[in-house]
């Protein structure tokens, strides 16, 4: 079987080391490809020139763009506005794509592992960026009685404040603050999400999606500040876990 990865760049791809690993490991002879394609409007051409294709994950920037494309959606996905897999099922003379969410499923028993040693949840919640991911995240929060607030660059309905709008008292009162951007990512190690990390204290928590490098700007920062930090990689195996049983479920 071939599964593969859609988006755009994708030098910073975990996906296709860590399944090519598991099929090597469990003596599969299972293909993982990666599928940079520049536009999601070329998602068809991949399908025709992959007819074999059974699944594939979704990254950046297609999270939200691949769901018009999509024969079916899996509630919760719906529900979230963004998909990170999709598994392919034969059809009449074409593929039928069926699409999920498994950041969800990553995110949220990630974070209780970083809340293990604590006895509440924080009430409110920072979420820088306002993409995929950042739906999965929101929603995820949400889920857990704590309350998300967006911050883009850019102001609109859905956004609480923008990053220049941001101050002291924000970070004070948002003790859990997550990083959904790909700023920091490799190979742009030196970028950060422009926040008053000042402010920051030992009661704060920081979790950056960014896996790769494990430690990011935002990190370092942050624990400069006595902050708690958590990095994307265990949400991201456990999502690619999720991804896989998806895709061999009856």
């Amino acid at each position: 079987m071939k599964y593969g990865l859609i988006g755009y760049p994708l030098s910073h791809s975990f996906s296709q080391g860590y399944f090519s690993e598991k099929f090597t490991k469990e003596r599969l002879s299972h293909s993982y490809l990666n599928f940079p394609i520049e536009n999601i409007g070329k998602l068809q051409d991949l399908l025709r020139e992959n007819a074999d294709l059974a699944g594939f994950n979704v990254t950046i920037p297609y999270k939200e763009q691949i769901i018009p494309y999509l024969d079916k959606i899996e509630n919760d996905s719906l529900e979230i506005g963004a998909v990170n897999t999709v598994r392919i099922f034969p059809g009449n003379g074409k593929p039928f794509l069926c699409g999920y969410n498994t950041d969800v499923f990553g995110f949220r028993r990630s974070l209780e592992d970083c809340y293990a040693n604590q006895q509440e949840y924080p009430e409110k919640a920072l979420v820088l960026g306002t993409g995929g991911a950042a739906k999965a995240v929101a929603w995820v929060l949400r889920k857990m009685n704590i309350e998300p607030r967006l911050i883009s660059r850019h102001p609109s309905k859905n956004v609480y404040k923008t990053y220049a709008d941001l101050n002291g008292e924000d970070i004070r009162r948002h003790l859990l603050i997550v990083n959904t951007t790909p700023l920091g990512m490799y190979p742009r190690t030196d970028a950060f999400a422009d926040i008053p990390y000042r402010h920051l204290t030992k009661h704060h928590l920081l979790f950056d999606l960014v896996y790769n490098p494990a430690f990011t700007m935002f990190l370092q920062l942050g624990k400069k500040q006595g902050c708690n930090t958590c990095n994307g990689e265990k949400m991201l195996r456990l999502q690619a876990d999720r991804a896989w049983e998806i895709w061999n479920e009856k």
